[in-house]
């Protein structure tokens, strides 16, 4: 816990609102840093090659990503665990509050439409130390099984609060809906805990709230079936939360022109922002399967010297996994 309020720029009050409103967020981010968690991120040689020597990393719109059901899976899962549970919900605002609920859930059905078409993420996934050789067989399958490279990186970042960017990252909850409603129900518990605390909130404190936590719930809840990835998410709505940092651009990826975000790698520090910067964030890079190992691992050895890494030899290694291309 002091972990959370100093070296990681948590302030009390919202720390605890933090734990109220996303429990299973707050367990998790809490067991990450505990663990000094790293992360990483699978991609093309090529891709790689773009982030570090474009100081930035790519969101694209969730329409593009491999779940085909992205959101919608979570917004169904929300729907049913609120049409059962609204009685309950209702009755623990009620008191202070009157008719929150409602008013938050219309308000969020009318974003909707905006958050199917106007957001991005960038994906990510926790890293073992036991994968630091070799990466993870099913994450170069499935992202990077052709002269993929893993981009190993330090999770400070990841785990510091900070608006700086107006992108924020969350962990992944692998549910079936059974398992979806244990969970909705468990943050009600908690939130009836609570009444005497949240009643002193302002009415638009605790909408906000409510509803953030009914929006990252939709971007962040996956089958159960996707659970090896592991994966936490940026997520940036520059229709809902506009960045004075985050540009768009139109990338042709796969034959496909699509709008994409470009997330710099810069720190702000006065925002609380830092271990962005490619030098403090990159901890090692893991090439994949390729027939020309040697040929990329030369070609990031000089890129990341001339972005002025140390001992940029060390940080690359070449994973022997026989997978074949």
């Amino acid at each position: 816990m002091e972990n959370f309020n100093t070296e990681y720029n948590f302030n009390p009050e919202d720390l605890e609102k933090f734990r109220m409103f996303h429990p299973h967020a707050y367990k998790r981010t809490f067991d990450a840093i505990t663990r000094g968690t790293r992360f990483v991120h699978y991609t093309s040689a090529d891709s790689a090659l773009k982030i570090i020597n474009g100081n930035h990393v790519w969101a694209r719109s969730i329409s593009t990503m491999n779940d085909y059901m992205e959101i919608q899976y979570g917004l169904d899962c929300l729907n049913k665990s609120l049409k059962e549970n609204y009685s309950e919900i209702d009755g623990i605002f009620a008191e202070f509050h009157e008719g929150i609920v409602e008013e938050t859930i219309n308000m969020f059905n009318e974003w909707m439409p905006s958050f199917r078409s106007s957001t991005y993420m960038t994906c990510i996934s926790e890293h073992d130390k036991s994968e630091d050789l070799i990466g993870r067989l099913s994450m170069w399958r499935a992202y990077a099984n052709v002269n993929g490279v893993a981009i190993v990186m330090n999770g400070g970042v990841f785990l510091r609060p900070s608006d700086a960017l107006g992108a924020y990252t969350s962990p992944v909850a692998y549910l079936n809906q059974e398992q979806f409603n244990d969970e909705f129900r468990k943050n009600l518990e908690i939130l009836k805990l609570e009444k005497e605390k949240i009643a002193t909130y302002d009415r638009d404190d605790v909408r906000n709230h409510l509803f953030n936590a009914f929006r990252f719930a939709i971007f962040c809840t996956k089958h159960p079936g996707f659970h090896e990835e592991r994966e936490w998410r940026i997520i940036y709505s520059p229709i809902f939360q506009k960045s004075d940092k985050i540009t768009e651009s139109i990338q042709c990826i796969s034959g496909i022109p699509q709008i994409i975000c470009e997330i710099p790698l810069e720190d702000e520090e006065s925002k609380g922002l830092y271990g962005l910067n490619i030098k403090d964030l990159l901890e090692r890079i893991i090439i994949g399967p390729t027939q020309q190992p040697a040929e990329i691992y030369k070609a990031f050895k000089t890129i990341l010297e001339e972005r002025g890494v140390e001992n940029a030899h060390s940080k690359i290694v070449i994973s022997d996994i026989p997978l074949r291309c």
